[in-house]
Formats: structure tokens, sequence, C-alpha cells
């Protein structure tokens, strides 16, 4: 039997083709001028549609007015991409426009939020602020600042994250590269501590140091390592499974032991993702206020000593100055939050930066 081999040649051809055409990078959609003035028409119909219901219903609030006036725009638009294309084509344009409404008030919330922080802590931010400390300033003495709770935020935090950083990741390590008979019920654990609220990790360390030993900031820093370990555990085990398998196998057929494996070739590679880890458990960590109140305490002096003696935190620097009926205390707490939603800020825009650099660099072992 002969085979044409022009046919056998032109499906190849076509199959090469395939999957060229499946590995050219798609072009994102972008907006025409139909689909702007289909969505300008949508937002008019809505708008004159949700304040007639208004004038209709009597209705006076805002936040109702707006809602209405969203879905009245969303039911428009789909409507209008409908009839000019296809009911497939505009539940696509609908939930576009949803997913990017979602981002849009997630952004301007937090602009929001840190404008007003802005506006509020700015005032009292002076370079006193960080040396000085509240022990000797009364609550109508203008001056003082949060040193004493910058040195127990950065005391505390620390030394939670010198016991998480080597139980948290020898776990992942554990869960993810060996598996063994344990890791069943350790991930069960891990799993119910990323539930625990924050006050019965306090109430734990009060229960099992403080009401023997007193306050202090090695008891606040027990309880930020009962919060921190199951974070950063979840996250390294997350890690460590987007390390490519070749690697481990080529390592392993060169004949290394698999500890080998696993401490030059694993945790090298994903040390980028490993130190994000550990930053987004310590920005989970750094803003907890109620574990602080059973176990540091908080003080107006300045304690270095984490060992001995209640001590403050910017936490509890916070909580304590925004409940008193005092604008010089308020605006105080004010700048103390602004500096703590800084903090926080940064650490995640680190962890947002190595892990990019992570992803890419696996991308190149890939």
């Amino acid at each position: 039997m002969d085979v044409d081999t022009t046919d056998v040649i032109d499906l190849a051809a076509l199959e090469r083709a395939d999957d060229a055409a499946n590995d050219r990078p798609r072009r994102k959609r972008r907006l025409t001028g139909d689909d702007i003035a289909a969505a300008t028409l949508s937002v008019i119909a809505g708008g004159a549609f949700a304040f007639t219901l208004r004038l209709v219903l009597g209705q006076h609030g805002i936040m109702g007015t707006g809602l209405w006036w969203y879905f009245a725009s969303l039911v428009v638009f789909f409507v209008v991409i409908r009839d000019r294309l296809d009911a497939e084509a505009a539940l696509d344009r609908i939930v576009t426009v949803a997913i990017w409404s979602a981002g849009a008030l997630v952004s301007s919330i937090l602009v929001w939020m840190i404008a007003f922080l802005l506006v509020k802590g700015l005032p009292a931010l002076r370079a006193g602020f960080f040396t000085d400390d509240m022990s000797k300033v009364g609550p109508l003495t203008p001056g003082g600042g949060a040193k004493h709770a910058l040195i127990g935020t950065i005391e505390q935090v620390a030394l939670a994250t010198i016991v998480v950083v080597p139980v948290a990741v020898m776990t992942a390590v554990y869960l993810n590269e060996i598996n063994g008979r344990l890791a069943r019920p350790a991930r069960f654990v891990v799993d119910a501590m990323s539930g625990l609220p924050s006050i019965v990790a306090g109430l734990l360390i009060y229960t099992v140091w403080v009401s023997g030993h007193g306050f202090s900031g090695v008891a606040g820093a027990a309880a930020l390592a009962v919060l921190m370990l199951p974070t950063v555990t979840r996250a390294s085990e997350e890690i460590l499974r987007t390390i490519p398998d070749h690697l481990r196998e080529g390592a392993l057929a060169l004949g290394a032991p698999r500890w080998r494996v696993t401490l030059r070739v694993v945790i090298p590679t994903a040390l980028a993702g490993l130190v994000t880890a550990v930053i987004l458990g310590v920005a989970r960590a750094v803003g907890e206020t109620a574990p602080m109140l059973l176990t540091a305490f908080g003080s107006d002096n300045t304690n270095t000593n984490p060992l001995k003696g209640p001590q403050a935190d910017l936490p509890l620097f916070v909580w304590k100055l925004i409940r008193l009926p005092n604008d010089t205390q308020v605006d105080r707490a004010w700048s103390g939050a602004l500096i703590l939603v800084g903090l926080v800020l940064i650490l995640f825009v680190t962890a947002r930066f190595l892990s990019t650099r992570s992803q890419k660099k696996l991308g190149r072992s890939r």
C-alpha cells in the first residue's frame, strides 16, 4: 500500500504550525471604541435608574444609590453587548467589569486608609518621636514618642523570628521532601494553628509562662511565634512545591543522598521564596495587639531587656493612647499607627519583590 508522502508532510507542517501558534503569547484584548461607548451609555442609564428609584422610594442613602447605580449599569451593559455581539461575549465583559470593579474598590479603600493615616499622623510625627519615650511627659504635655514601643517591637519580632524560621522551614521540608508517616498529622496541626485566634495564643503563653514569671517581652515573642509558625510553614511548603522535580532527579541520579539534595539544591533554589514566607509571617505578627495585652503588657518606659519586666510595642502603644479622651494622646496614637502601617507595607512590598525574583529564578531553572 502506497502512502502519499505529500499528505504526511502537509500534516506534519500543520502540526508544527499549531504548536507554534500555541507557543506564541496571546495579546490581551484591548478596549475598542464600541466598548467605551457601551460602557458610557450603561453608566448613564444606570445612574438615571438609580436616581429615579431614589426619588420614587424616598431613599436618601448614598451607598444604596451607588449600589443600585452599579448593578443597573451592569444589566444595561450586558443587554447592549448581547445585542451587539452575543450572550457569551456579554457574560465575558460582565465578569471582566466585576473583577476590575472589585480591584478598584479594594485599591481605593487602601489608598483612602493610607491618606487618612497621613493626614492624622503626620502632624505629631517628628524626629523626637523616634528618640523619646512616654516616661517624662503627661497627657497634656507636648513631646514624647514611641522609642520604647519601637525597641519592644523589634526585639519581640526578632526573637519570634529566630525561633520560628528553623522550625517552620524544617517542618515544611519534612512535609514536602520527606512526606513520612507524621506528615498528615503535622499538616493537620499546622492547618488548625492557622485558624487559631490571636487571643488564644496570648492566653496559652499567659497560662504557661506569665502566671509564674510575670510579664515580659520574651513572653510576647512566644505568643508571636505561635502565630507566625503556621503562616511561615504553609508558605514555605508552597514555595518548596514550586521547585522543579528535574533538579531533584538530576542530583539523585548523580548519587547524592536525599538530605544533600535538599540542603544543596532545593533550599538554595527556593531561598528567595523562603525569605518571602518569613517576611509574610513577620508582617502577620507585627500588628498583633490582643496577645500582647496578656504577655508583654506594655509600659511607658524604655525596657531594653525582654527577659524582665513589661515591655511596650507599637500595637500596644496605639491601643493605649487611642482610648484616651485627650487630643495630644490621640495624635500620638495616630502617629504610631502611621509608623506601624508603614512598616507592614514595607514588609509586604519586600515580600512581593522577593516573590517576583524567586519566580523568575524558577522560570530560568525550568
